[in-house]
């Protein structure tokens, strides 16, 4: 591998057209540049300087150096204003991931922020559930990515670094027309012959509603599976069934639902940002995540005072 500050004397003995002139420029004593050339040349194997008494000249095999040199030292100088830009969060790019509740919540009002505070740094998001972004994370893929667990079971990967944003309580939801709608605080077990509409089977939502259930004493009756928390309340308003939902998918509500609070029946959500331990934050990683644990801390009044009154 070429020493690249040795190149860099090299480009200038060959500006200035001798030992001595290059050696005023760059502050060294006319030795050291003469030392710097000599072990560059025994680097290359070659004889890259002709020294004589007007002066020194390049080689060929010295001119096909410094030729390299100049793309080298530029792209060097381009990497150290980079750098810098980045340090001072004057660029770059944050690559982060979320669970799509909190990408149609918290991350909009995070974004809009970071935008505010910091114009020049690139933003990419990618949707994903915990699942998939912890090996996005693990792989570099990413910088950061919003996750939950649940507060009966730790599901995510040992070697996240997980800050925590704040608890989704998980609310029932009922067609208006249901008795239910008119109860303050109803119990899980008197759901227990209602027809429920769940998340897809196996995704850690859907696992909530089946071992809160059975926790409850009974099986629930899942007669529609989806994702879409849109489509669910639509299925609870048509009087399907009814839904169990945290409180990140309820911040718009279908006009013909009614959202009640169960109580301690069933887990809370937990929301964090999540880095894989070993990796390096970068300052704008740390800028964000000071964001979003502020962001986090509204939603939680927020969705505590609308409980409050549901």
């Amino acid at each position: 591998m070429l020493d690249v500050k040795r190149m860099r004397v090299l480009k200038e003995v060959a500006a200035q057209g001798s030992f001595s002139a290059a050696a005023e420029a760059l502050s060294f004593t006319q030795s050291a540049v003469s030392q710097q050339v000599a072990a560059l040349e025994r680097e290359t194997a070659t004889t890259l300087v002709e020294r004589g008494r007007g002066g020194v000249r390049l080689t060929d095999a010295g001119r096909a150096l410094v030729s390299h040199a100049d793309a080298v030292l530029a792209r060097l100088a381009d990497a150290e204003k980079e750098l810098a830009a980045i340090k001072g969060l004057r660029g770059g790019t944050l690559r982060f991931g979320t669970f799509p509740s909190a990408g149609a919540t918290l991350v909009p009002r995070a974004v809009a922020e970071f935008r505010e505070r910091h114009p020049e740094v690139e933003l990419t998001m990618v949707e994903a559930e915990p699942d998939d972004s912890t090996p996005m994370l693990r792989a570099g893929e990413l910088d950061f990515a919003l996750v939950f667990d649940w507060s009966d079971s730790a599901i995510l990967d040992p070697e996240l670094e997980l800050l925590h944003l704040m608890d989704d309580p998980i609310d029932l939801v009922v067609a208006t027309e249901s008795p239910f709608a008119r109860a303050r605080r109803p119990r899980l077990a008197e759901l227990a012959e209602q027809q429920w509409i769940n998340s897809c089977r196996d995704s850690s939502c859907s696992l909530a509603l089946l071992q809160s259930c059975r926790a409850a004493g009974f099986e629930p009756n899942v007669v529609f599976e989806t994702d879409d928390h849109h489509a669910s309340q639509a299925f609870v308003a048509a009087g399907v069934g009814v839904a169990l939902l945290p409180r990140l998918c309820l911040t718009s509500v279908h006009p013909d639902v009614v959202v009640r609070q169960l109580g301690p029946d069933v887990p809370v959500r937990r929301v964090h940002a999540a880095t894989f331990t070993s990796a390096y934050r970068s300052p704008a990683t740390e800028a964000m995540l000071q964001i979003l644990a502020d962001v986090g801390e509204e939603f939680s009044g927020a969705t505590g005072r609308a409980a409050a009154v549901a």
